[in-house]
């Protein structure tokens, strides 16, 4: 019995990996990627390499106004969707509000809200607050409150009942429930997904500029489009130095909160 339940679970892992060689194996046909295209532009890789090598350190001082205009996008967008997500995750809570026809209206919001990247979201804000960081600041603004509360109102339902229902023995009003009640315990889920958020904003903030919303992406575009290599490796660094700064201290941050 035991041979035969290994064979059929030996059986369905090759299934497993033959299925996904085929999915594989499709995709790279249908997309024309080619592995020997690949080997043989290799050498391209190499010259490329060469070009950003060594960076031109002087464009770190010009790149730097650039650089925290990109934090303060992150900034300002993660406290502006944060601030917005949190009625939307109470009112699409089914222990907080208990008709459907309320809460999950505001689910679909939400949903609908983070199918669009972030990148969609500045090229649809740009032609109507101009090139800049502002376009940018509600393009994360947008997408974090889409991000922080999905994961809230996840929170909000999995807190604690007990201390709801002896509030409400007790006479307690709907505002009083919720701030003595639900805030106390899922602020700091709230809050680690806040800097989560922010950690990601950082990263999406310095892209942005692709689409003309300002930050550290509009030099990166620039200096691509003028093939000047060695300007990209010193955006490419200063930014990996920048995102790995606030990771660690958004972590640090969110397992004390945890």
């Amino acid at each position: 019995m035991n041979l035969a339940k290994r064979r059929v679970a030996r059986l369905k892992l090759v299934l497993v990996i033959l299925f996904f060689i085929l999915l594989i194996w499709s995709a790279s046909k249908q997309t024309g990627v080619s592995i020997a295209e690949l080997l043989a532009n290799f050498s391209n890789m190499g010259a490329l390499i060469d070009q950003m090598f060594p960076p031109d350190w002087s464009y770190f001082n010009y790149i730097t106004q650039a650089m925290l205009e990109t934090i303060r996008m992150a900034v300002l967008g993660t406290t502006f969707g944060g601030l917005a997500a949190i009625p939307f995750a109470l009112l699409a809570s089914r222990n907080i509000v208990k008709t459907k026809w309320v809460y999950v209206p505001f689910r679909f919001i939400m949903n609908l809200i983070r199918t669009i990247p972030e990148l969609l979201l500045a090229a649809l804000f740009v032609p109507i607050f101009g090139i800049g960081f502002v376009s940018g600041i509600f393009a994360l603004g947008v997408f974090s409150f889409g991000v922080i509360a999905k994961l809230a109102y996840e929170s909000v339902e999995a807190i604690d009942d007990g201390p709801l229902e002896a509030m409400t023995a007790v006479g307690a009003n709907k505002t009083q429930w919720i701030f003595l009640g639900v805030v106390p315990q899922v602020v700091a889920p709230y809050m680690s997904y806040f800097l989560y958020c922010f950690e990601i904003n950082v990263r999406a903030a310095a892209i942005l500029g692709y689409v003309g919303a300002g930050g550290i992406g509009l030099y990166l575009s620039r200096t691509l489009g003028f093939l000047q290599y060695d300007r990209v490796m010193s955006i490419i660094l200063y930014t990996f130095v920048v995102v790995l700064i606030i990771d660690g201290l958004s972590n640090r941050i969110r397992e004390k909160l945890i």
